[in-house]
């Protein structure tokens, strides 16, 4: 369920709840600008601003916006080390707006979802899968690219997107620019195909490919043959997990996989910034 369908399910059951937001994040805190959370009547929340005492004075608080005559809108700042003894050191701004059945609207509006990274996935795998579901609560918009459409699954998370091409390959040309490519098909001729047009294009922040150091080298042998440059394939991302990490299930090679794209997204926005 998405932040705007939990708002409007609320307020449609006739409850009031408090938004709680970062506003401002100043030196070492535990979540960042933009973080949210939602304070019911009942005194439950959903969401983080990032826990500890931090976040049981924003409910303390929230909860005084219910009593009669309370603003319906205010803000506070807090030192995180002096105000509430906690190790972060760092200051948070932060914004409470009571939200009634009648803001169905405003509550849509602070819900916007945050800007998502594409990606486009090739393969539907027992990998390709869990990687979508480990993927779900981040920020990437999925095209999920396996010509075999009866190996999806029937239901996929919000911001994937399923396609079943007859030639997977060709889908790089459609891609948007700096889109992230991530490829682990059944088949390493169909892999190296993709990989190949993906770095060609010089288009694409981010291209991995599931595997080895063996099958990389491997891969950097046929790709030069294939007239790929040097200095495109540096820039391939293969094996694509955090070092360190080993486990061959499924689950734990998605864990890893997402790990690293994080990595890669934070680096590029602060490139784009």
């Amino acid at each position: 369920m998405s932040a705007a369908d939990r708002l409007n399910r609320i307020l449609a059951q006739g409850r009031r709840l408090v938004h709680v937001s970062v506003e401002r994040a100043q030196g070492s805190t535990p979540r960042e600008a933009g973080a949210a959370m939602l304070v019911l009547e009942t005194g439950e929340i959903a969401g983080t601003i990032g826990g500890g005492a931090l976040e049981w004075e924003a409910q303390r608080l929230a909860g005084k916006m219910f009593e009669p005559g309370a603003p319906s809108l205010m803000r506070h700042d807090m030192a995180l080390g002096p105000e509430l003894a906690q190790c972060c050191g760092g200051r948070m701004a932060l914004r409470f707006e009571l939200l009634t059945p009648a803001d169905v609207a405003r509550a849509a509006e602070l819900a916007r979802e945050p800007d998502l990274t594409p990606l486009a996935l090739f393969g539907a795998g027992h990998v390709g899968r869990a990687l979508v579901l480990a993927l779900a609560p981040l920020p990437f918009s999925i095209r999920w690219i396996d010509a075999r459409a009866a190996i999806f699954p029937d239901a996929v998370p919000a911001h994937v997107t399923k396609i079943a091409p007859l030639d997977p390959a060709a889908e790089i040309a459609g891609l948007a620019p700096n889109s992230f490519v991530l490829v682990m098909t059944h088949s390493h001729p169909l892999d190296l195909d993709i990989v190949a047009r993906a770095l060609m294009a010089g288009s694409f922040p981010f291209v991995g490919l599931i595997g080895s150091l063996t099958k990389r080298r491997r891969f950097e042998k046929r790709l030069a043959e294939a007239g790929v440059p040097g200095r495109a394939m540096d820039q391939l991302v293969c094996p694509v997990g955090i070092e360190g990490i080993e486990g061959k299930e499924p689950a734990t090679i998605a864990a890893s996989m997402a790990a690293r794209l994080l990595i890669a997204r934070e680096r590029f926005l602060e490139t784009c910034a």
